[in-house]
């Protein structure tokens, strides 16, 4: 072959082999045990924050519903006071038939718009002083009822916002747990069983150190050192979305028990936790200051003092202890810290 057939076969060489480069499919590296690890982690945590969201939906549920209620019973006693006050009027009418037919104001009271007498009422000599003064009382306890009756309706809308907000982040939460679950399907028989044995043994050695710290915790005084002798009682138990007690624990179903314990009542959802006691500075932290993460607010644990703290963490998790409480909830950052 001749120098130059040669250079042109070796060009046409090299230009094939850029074109098989440039249009292969460039292979990806599958994820390690750890990077799966992580992401089902984050997945739970999202999923744990999602039902945070929801405990969070649910008790803004139960307090309109409770005012609801109450506002039901207010309508419904007005109602009575008004049917009252027009039978009492009705009486009126009839004695004035009686005794001599209907006034020119007692007409307009009875027709469709019993408001137009009202504004006539000063010029009517017909109507005497008392049935004015009954019939104002009746406007008065017709306008409360119209009132309370539109509170009856904006309230009601506000149950059905929180019985939706509840339903979807109930739904998000579940669906996280799902994709976690897709994730670990797709893996081999093997390598599910080596990832549920580490993540076991993680478990196992965060629940001896946990128990390790808890035997060897110094007392505390007043509420807090109940509280936390509390939580302290439930290492190793199991995560569950809204639990609180006496197996399993989700966040602020752990903490909300600790301070009943102390004789303090909260309401079952971090959010709502994060809104009672005292605000404390984050460099003035003492135990059993409760420690919030999120924004919105979605975690809660117990501040042990020595930067630790004791919490549920998350779905396929237990009670423990953790060091470097301000940093142990990774992106979820810690926002506020209140004092009972």
């Amino acid at each position: 072959m001749s120098r130059i057939g040669l250079r042109s076969a070796l060009a046409i060489s090299a230009v094939l082999s850029m074109t098989t480069l440039l249009i292969a499919p460039i292979a990806q590296a599958a994820p390690t045990l750890s990077q799966i690890q992580a992401q089902v982690r984050q997945l739970q945590d999202d999923a744990a924050s999602a039902a945070e969201g929801a405990q969070a939906a649910k008790v803004q549920l139960a307090t309109l519903t409770k005012t609801l209620n109450g506002i039901k019973q207010e309508a419904a006693a007005q109602g009575q006071t008004v049917e009252a006050l027009r039978k009492s009027l009705g009486t009126i009418a009839i004695e004035q038939y009686k005794a001599g037919g209907l006034s020119q104001g007692l007409e307009l009271l009875f027709s469709a718009n019993p408001e137009l007498y009202l504004s006539s009422a000063g010029s009517l000599e017909s109507i005497t002083r008392a049935k004015s003064t009954q019939l104002r009382k009746f406007e008065a306890a017709q306008q409360r009822l119209k009132a309370t009756t539109l509170t009856v309706n904006d309230k009601l809308a506000l149950v059905v916002a929180a019985q939706k907000r509840f339903a979807q982040q109930s739904a998000q939460a579940t669906a996280k747990l799902a994709s976690a679950e897709k994730i670990l399907a797709k893996l081999k028989k093997e390598d599910r069983a080596r990832l549920a044995a580490l993540a076991a043994a993680q478990e196992d050695a965060d629940q001896a150190s946990s128990n390790a710290y808890a035997s060897s915790a110094g007392a505390i005084s007043g509420r807090a050192g109940i509280a936390i002798k509390y939580a302290l009682k439930q290492i190793g138990d199991r995560y569950v979305f809204g639990a609180a007690g006496m197996v399993t624990w989700d966040c602020s179903g752990l903490t909300m028990r600790a301070y009943q314990s102390a004789g303090v009542s909260l309401p079952h959802s971090s959010a709502a936790q994060s809104r009672y006691g005292r605000k404390v500075s984050f460099n003035s932290m003492q135990p059993g200051d409760l420690l919030f993460f999120g924004n919105p607010i979605s975690h809660v644990g117990i501040y042990l003092g020595g930067g630790k703290m004791v919490h549920a963490p998350r779905p396929g998790s237990r009670v423990k202890v953790v060091s470097d409480a301000a940093h142990a909830l990774g992106r979820k950052k810690l926002v506020a810290v209140r004092r009972f």
